[in-house]
C-alpha cells in the first residue's frame, strides 16, 4: 500500500518536471519568435517612413523589453517547478 502511494507520487513528480521543461522551452521559442517579428516589422516601418526611425526604434526596445520579461519570468517560474 505505502509503496504504491510512493510510486504515484514519483511519477507524478516526473509529469510535473516535464511540463516545467516542455513550458520553459515553449517560453523560450515564443519570445524568439515575438522578438523576430518585432524587429522584422519595425525593419519594414522604418524602410517606408525613414523620418519616424526613431519612434518605431523606441517602440522596438519598448515592446522587446516586455517579451523579454514574460519569457523571463516563465522560464524562472518552471525553473522553479524543478
Amino acid at each position: 500500500m505505502l509503496l504504491s502511494i510512493l510510486l504515484q507520487a514519483a511519477a507524478g513528480a516526473g509529469l510535473a518536471k516535464l511540463g516545467a521543461g516542455i513550458g520553459a522551452g515553449l517560453a523560450a521559442i515564443g519570445a524568439g519568435i515575438g522578438i523576430g517579428r518585432i524587429g522584422g516589422s519595425a525593419m519594414e516601418g522604418i524602410a517606408r517612413q525613414p523620418e519616424s526611425a526613431s519612434d518605431i526604434r523606441m517602440n522596438l526596445i519598448i515592446a522587446s523589453a516586455l517579451i523579454d520579461a514574460v519569457s523571463l519570468f516563465t522560464v524562472v517560474v518552471c525553473g522553479f517547478i524543478l
